[in-house]
């Protein structure tokens, strides 16, 4: 059986930015536990904006997030993000959407966010990214979708089969991402951001992405999406 640890380290990491010493941080918010198929599972996050703004570009790791200890039959896994919203005058302007959840995903079941107000042009560029928890490698049924207007498309990736989005990679369109360590198999963690150029070949100003699981009982933990304003 495995150890759960204490509850009120759940909002509790050490954070390093790029060449700086590791610093206790505490979330402003903590979501859990949430479970679903027997696996119990909780969510934190924290505004970081003065600390990334002030580090800069560079590595950034975490340490001490609050996984089961022991041995447990449905296993142990834990991961973090940094999700960066932030401008600059050389790239085109853009709509900016960030949903900051916590779902679970029984078997069989899904999550569709709606998002309004995009005003897109036909041929827009953009791309959506995902955080996901406990999507199991070759287990297939799994699949992120987004329709605009009366268009739908799948989203998928080299990294990324249509049908087994949630699949323990961190990923984007065209590229490896640079991590350390670099492991291809993340076991039970996403983060993965995809192309949606393909998807907004019609002009529009609404999309909804639809996150589907028929065989994994997961959880959807982010999702943002960054849509040209004008092509």
């Amino acid at each position: 059986m495995g150890e759960q640890k204490p509850a009120e380290d759940n909002g509790r990491v050490l954070i390093a930015e790029p060449g700086g010493e590791y610093k206790e941080l505490l979330a402003d918010t903590t979501v859990g536990h949430r479970v679903t198929d027997g696996v119990d599972a909780f969510q934190a996050s924290a505004d970081v904006t003065r600390l990334v703004r002030e580090g800069g570009p560079g590595l950034y790791t975490v340490a001490q997030i609050n996984i089961a200890m022991g041995r447990s039959a449905a296993g142990a896994w834990g991961g973090w993000t940094l999700v960066v919203l932030y401008e600059n005058p050389a790239e085109p302007l853009r709509h900016l959407a960030l949903w900051d959840g916590f779902t679970p995903l029984n078997s069989g079941t899904g999550l569709d966010l709606h998002l309004a107000g995009l005003g897109f042009a036909a041929g827009a560029g953009g791309r959506a990214g995902l955080v996901a928890y406990d999507g199991d490698r070759g287990t297939g049924g799994d699949s992120l979708t987004v329709t605009t207007g009366q268009h739908g498309s799948a989203l998928t990736n080299a990294a990324n089969p249509q049908d087994d989005v949630l699949n323990s990679t961190i990923s984007e369109p065209g590229a490896d991402v640079a991590r350390t360590p670099a492991h291809a198999n993340t076991l039970g963690y996403d983060s993965d951001v995809f192309d949606l150029g393909p998807s907004l070949q019609h002009a529009g100003d609404q999309a909804t992405f639809r996150l589907r699981s028929q065989q994994d009982a997961a959880w959807a933990g982010v999702l943002f999406a960054a849509v040209d304003a004008r092509r």
